[in-house]
This record gives C-alpha cells, sequence and structure tokens, in this order.
C-alpha cells in the first residue's frame, strides 16, 4: 500500500484520490452504506488507511467528497433554447444514467442509507443542493427569456421530474420510454393535456 498524502490532488486532497473516490462508490453500490468503512476503502484503493483519515475524518465525509466530485454521476448542462426542451434533456440524462448497473446501485444505496442515517440523509441533501446548484443556469436563462417569474422555485421542477423517474425505475422497476421525459415535463408544465399531446407526438 502507499500513502501519497505528501502529493496533493487538484483540488485538494491525497494524490489518489481519484481512486479513493472509485473504491469507495464501489464499496457503497456492493455493500450500502452500513457496510461501508474506511478500512475497506483503503484496501480497495491500495493505499493506507491512515492517508483517508488524514483528509477524511469519517466515512460519511469520505461519500460526501467521492458523490460530489468523482464525476460518476455527473453530465452535461443542457441549452436546448427553451426551458421544456433543457427540462426533457435534463430528464433523458437522470434517465441514461439510471440505467448504469453501477450508477444506479450507488444511487439506491445513497438513498436506502438516507432513510437510516442522519449522516447519510444530510450527506444525500448536499448532494441534491449541490445538483441544483448546478442545474440553475437552466431556470436564469427560463426568466430571462420570459417562461418562468423570477420569484419561481426551480427546485419544485427538478424534484417533481427526478422523483418521476426515479419512483419509476428504482422503486416501481419498471422500464421508461424513449418519451417518458418528454410526458413528464409536458405534464408538469401543461397538466394533463399536455402530456396527451406529448405522447402522440414524434419522436424528435
Amino acid at each position: 500500500m502507499t500513502d501519497d498524502t505528501r502529493t496533493p490532488g487538484k483540488g485538494g486532497g491525497p494524490r489518489r484520490r481519484g481512486e479513493i473516490f472509485a473504491a469507495c462508490l464501489d464499496l457503497l453500490a456492493a455493500h450500502g452504506y452500513d457496510l461501508l468503512t474506511i478500512e475497506g476503502v483503503a484496501q480497495r484503493a491500495n493505499v493506507n488507511k491512515t492517508t483517508i483519515y488524514r483528509w477524511w475524518p469519517s466515512k460519511s465525509e469520505l461519500l460526501r467528497d467521492a458523490l460530489l466530485n468523482s464525476g460518476l454521476l455527473a453530465f452535461d448542462l443542457p441549452d436546448t433554447g427553451s426551458l421544456a426542451g433543457d427540462l426533457t434533456a435534463l430528464g433523458t440524462r437522470v434517465q441514461d444514467l439510471l440505467a448504469d448497473e453501477h450508477k444506479r446501485a450507488v444511487v439506491e444505496s445513497a438513498l436506502v442509507g438516507a432513510v437510516r442515517h442522519p449522516a447519510m440523509r444530510d450527506l444525500v441533501s448536499s448532494f441534491l443542493e449541490d445538483r441544483l446548484g448546478r442545474h440553475q443556469p437552466i431556470f436564469v436563462r427560463a426568466v430571462a427569456r420570459g417562461e418562468l417569474p423570477a420569484s419561481f422555485d426551480p427546485s419544485l421542477l427538478v424534484d417533481a421530474l427526478a422523483g418521476a423517474l426515479w419512483l419509476r425505475i428504482l422503486v416501481r422497476r419498471r422500464g421508461v420510454t424513449d418519451g417518458f421525459a418528454q410526458q413528464a415535463v409536458a405534464l408538469l408544465m401543461n397538466g394533463v393535456a399536455g402530456a396527451g399531446e406529448a405522447s402522440a407526438a414524434p419522436p424528435a
């Protein structure tokens, strides 16, 4: 095992922080939050456990940084020229992310852990707030185009869209069609009639 605390990586942390983050998320996906340990992460990443403890005193702090900074759950922010187009593209990206078995297992383990452990619940909340902040340009542009009032809370749309996908894929274990995100966005923005029109429209 190696100890590379003397060579900080980009953004702070040990030089092999990428391997540490990957090991942490691999073990979370495989065993859940309860069985995740810093010792296990150190062994999988082939680093000394003291290396990890010097930067992350607890597994929840390590996991928070891994979720936020590993890039595993990241995707490019869409800019289609309309709020509906951006939300549809955003929903499609979430759909594609959850279609990946490993990424879906990470998300599931994080959500299950959040139900049982306050530290994990705070971690997941912090992660979702971070993602909402990264999505903010979508809503800034929508306000500038007159599609949303400046006082609108964008978390309502994000939570509703992500919740529809998470419930469908993670809880009900049902697949989603190519037009699912488009229909969900139409339902959110235009009501039931709009969703029906979206389902009848040919794919763009």
